[in-house]
């Protein structure tokens, strides 16, 4: 392989007009948020190439390895954010490759930052924190409510969340009405809808008009309901329900969502479907590892086996 890298011909440097095409075309491929993510980091790679005098397409792998050390100890960045980015620029690269633009990745043998996970740090709200937190969202108004139990009760995302229509909510499916959304990655996924969601959105859906087919969750001012808009609503709901031991965000509903249906003794795998996670160790690794839950510690089990002395 090295060989036949030798033989190749560097290939000449893109102007910067030409550069531009390039990632936007690379950009174009994802929707809306994976793309402005994808795009700050590449950018913000970019840009700290420019400080040191140096091209994307000039570099070797240990300038990408400067720049996973220069985000870790300068700008203090958690190995998940530094991680995102690298997996941005890699994937970058490869599209770069595949026109010709390089020759090798530099980002391809760059090992990824190693997370620490804090497990004394609370992910997600207990059970009675989450009825608290639940009947402050009903006594709010039904859109608040019927957006807290599709991210605290089906485990959906944010952004899931505030792309829905009406039509969305409303299919069936094998004797179940169902939501219908595409999620992450661009994957199309199909939830079952429990009575306590179905009531919500029933609800909802009825203050909106049984003939409207527009967006799901609207706004104060009638525009759609964007994720800042449904942090804020959370952060709202949540200090009304007295909860301050932690900062609550739309995805600490998703976290309490998995989390409780693990301590509700549901199997790992179910609950690995219901997540969306395509590798069951991310559903033990953070959330099952994380409930941070004495009451069902092995250790209790154990010293029932053995006996004691005194």
């Amino acid at each position: 392989m090295t060989a036949l890298y030798a033989t190749q011909p560097t290939p000449e440097l893109p102007s910067d007009a030409e550069f531009e095409l390039l990632l936007d075309a690379f950009l174009s491929r994802y929707r809306k948020n994976t793309r402005d993510c994808y795009e700050r980091d590449i950018r913000m790679f970019c840009g700290w190439l420019t400080e040191m005098g140096l091209h994307p397409f000039a570099i070797r792998r240990r300038t990408v390895e400067a720049y996973v050390r220069h985000m870790i100890d300068d700008r203090g960045n958690l190995a998940r954010s530094v991680n995102r980015r690298l997996i941005a620029l890699r994937m970058f690269y490869e599209f770069a490759i595949d026109d010709d633009y390089i020759l090798k990745n530099p980002c391809r043998n760059v090992r990824l930052a190693k997370p620490k996970l804090d497990l004394t740090k609370k992910l997600s709200l207990t059970r009675e924190e989450f009825q608290r937190f639940m009947r402050a969202a009903y006594d709010s108004n039904a859109t608040e409510y019927a957006m807290c139990t599709l991210m605290g009760y089906l485990g959906m995302r944010v952004t899931e969340v505030c792309e829905l229509t009406v039509p969305d909510v409303l299919h069936y499916s094998k004797g179940h009405r169902v939501v219908q959304f595409v999620g992450k990655g661009g994957d199309a996924f199909v939830l079952p809808q429990p009575p306590v969601v179905m009531r919500s959105l029933d609800a909802l859906i009825d203050e909106l008009g049984r003939d409207y087919k527009g967006p799901l969750f609207l706004r104060r001012d009638g525009s759609q309901m964007t994720r800042r808009s449904a942090d804020r609503v959370v952060k709202r709901l949540a200090k009304k329900a007295a909860i301050a031991d932690m900062i609550v965000s739309p995805h600490t509903l998703r976290h309490s969502a998995i989390v409780n249906a693990i301590s509700a003794g549901i199997p790992l795998r179910d609950v690995q479907i219901m997540a969306r996670h395509r590798d069951i160790s991310t559903t033990i690794r953070v959330y099952d590892r994380g409930r941070f839950d004495l009451d069902t510690h092995a250790t209790h089990g154990l010293a029932a086996y053995l006996g004691a002395v005194g």
